[in-house]
């Protein structure tokens, strides 16, 4: 072994006499059977490769991150997951909370002179808009490598949304009374191209994440449902500030233009960072050493195996809470003329608020503790399927569904109600975030950003089953009263 010399190796001689007795020629060491002497004994000891314990491949700046692991000094990686988290959800959140603008403002009669159907139409189709593409690029780039790397990917996943965020603010700056149509297959086509990249950057990010400790991947999900708050309150903020809907619009879309350009910048400063540098390497490390035994691509059907479950988990988790919230829990009316929300705020803060907050908290608790385990977290997933039936027997009342021709309103107390809201959103982003977190962890490390990928697509596509199966809610509650 390289470093180790012993007795017969140097044979008898002077040089052999000098090295075993000292200054007054008493003899330190006996000869018999001599162990080897070792260099470096406590990076010999780790029994690496000979390449890699003479540093063979490794810049200086790599041999110091690993033999000094570094730590997230203030959590500032945490929060730039976090950071993109709002990011990665921004341009479904403003555009679904500003259904005022468009459908009581851009489009509406008062408004256009002109009695169309692109008001009633606008929510629909916004949401087949940004669903499908959001769905449909989510998957590509699992099995596709679209555009490059991570990188590439994250940068122009980001720039082509400021681009459109820009476009819709200047949309807000002009009249278009005079041309409703036009204003509106504008917009669908807008919405399209937004959720054509941000399915490449959503998905992307949580590979980025996965690279990282568990709780990261936690952050970014966590970031998702602060989303949703965030722009409640910016929307509630602008319409309070500004003079009409019109100024409000414009306030309200710069916000989220300046929210993707902070994604933007902090991108960057990731390799800056000794603790994002250290996993990036170890990352690298171990698909280096995969890719000496097998091709550069990741076996896609061997790691969906290994995390299918959490993927599973992924996907009900945001069906059953897409299949209530907005559309179903936004219909259902105050019980009680006396209850402390006022009628003109009952949808807003029983069923946006409440969702955001307490979605929320729910992920903050999973970034403190993950409880169940990996094998048994789809059962209390599974047993979220009972709030879809709950919401049904609350004081459901969609459109052109009367009080009176509602047969089974079982629940009729607006705190009973607030009780099963503030539990669906809990739950929502408690398994929601620890799902992410087991299916990242439930593949072999260099596997990791994959598995990561797999369950950013499952989310998406549990959002896009969710909101279609919502269209069948009406439709049971007028069969079956």
């Amino acid at each position: 072994m390289a470093g180790s010399y012993t007795k017969k190796e140097f044979g008898v001689g002077p040089e052999e006499q000098t090295l075993l007795k000292d200054s007054n020629g008493t003899r330190i060491v006996n000869t018999k059977g001599a162990e080897p002497v070792r260099l470096s004994p406590g990076w010999e000891g780790t029994n690496r490769p000979d390449d890699e314990l003479n540093f063979k491949g490794v810049t200086m700046d790599q041999a110091d991150l690993e033999l000094n692991p570094p730590k997230d000094r203030l959590n500032i990686i945490l929060f730039i997951m976090l950071l993109h988290g709002i990011g990665a959800l921004m341009p479904w959140n403003m555009f679904i909370t500003a259904k005022s603008y468009f459908v009581e403002y851009k489009l509406s009669e008062n408004y256009t002179h002109v009695n169309s159907t692109y008001a009633n139409n606008f929510l629909s189709s916004l949401g087949l808009g940004a669903q499908i593409p959001n769905v449909i690029f989510n998957w590509l780039n699992i099995f596709v490598t679209l555009g490059g790397d991570l990188t590439t990917r994250i940068v122009w996943g980001i720039f082509m949304q400021v681009l459109i965020f820009i476009f819709t603010v200047a949309m807000a700056m002009m009249d278009s009374s005079t041309w409703p149509g036009v204003f509106f297959w504008l917009t669908m086509v807008s919405i399209v191209i937004l959720n054509t990249a941000n399915g490449i950057y959503q998905n992307s990010v949580f590979g980025m994440a996965a690279k990282l400790p568990g709780k990261y991947t936690g952050a970014v999900v966590l970031g998702s449902n602060i989303s949703g708050t965030f722009t409640s309150v910016v929307s509630l903020l602008a319409q309070y500030f500004a003079p009409n809907p019109r100024t409000s619009a414009i306030y309200y879309f710069i916000t989220a233009l300046f929210v993707l350009l902070a994604c933007f910048d902090t991108y960057f400063a990731l390799p800056i960072n000794r603790f994002y540098r250290y996993h990036q390497y170890l990352y690298e490390k171990e698909s280096k050493k995969k890719s000496e035994y097998s091709s550069n691509r990741p076996p896609l059907w061997k790691v969906f195996k290994q995390c299918a479950l959490q993927c599973f988990n992924v996907w009900f988790v945001f069906f059953v809470t897409l299949s209530i919230f907005p559309a179903v829990q936004s219909d259902i009316r105050k019980s009680n003329p006396d209850f402390i929300v006022h009628e003109d705020y009952y949808p807003t803060l029983m069923c946006f608020m409440t969702f955001n907050v307490t979605a929320m908290l729910g992920s903050y608790l999973a970034s403190l503790f993950q409880w169940p385990s990996k094998k048994f977290v789809i059962l209390p997933i599974l047993l979220r399927a009972l709030f879809i039936p709950l919401f049904l027997v609350c004081n459901y009342l969609p459109k052109d569904v009367t009080a009176s021709q509602r047969h089974y309103i079982l629940i009729d107390d607006d705190w009973m109600f607030f009780a099963i809201a503030v539990a669906m959103g809990i739950t929502s982003g408690y398994f929601s975030s620890i799902s992410m977190m087991y299916c990242s962890s439930s593949v072999e490390p260099q596997y990791a950003s994959t598995a990561g990928m797999f369950g950013a697509a499952f989310l998406i596509t549990g959002v896009f089953s969710g909101i279609l199966f919502s269209y069948v809610m009406p439709i049971i509650v007028k069969t079956f009263g």
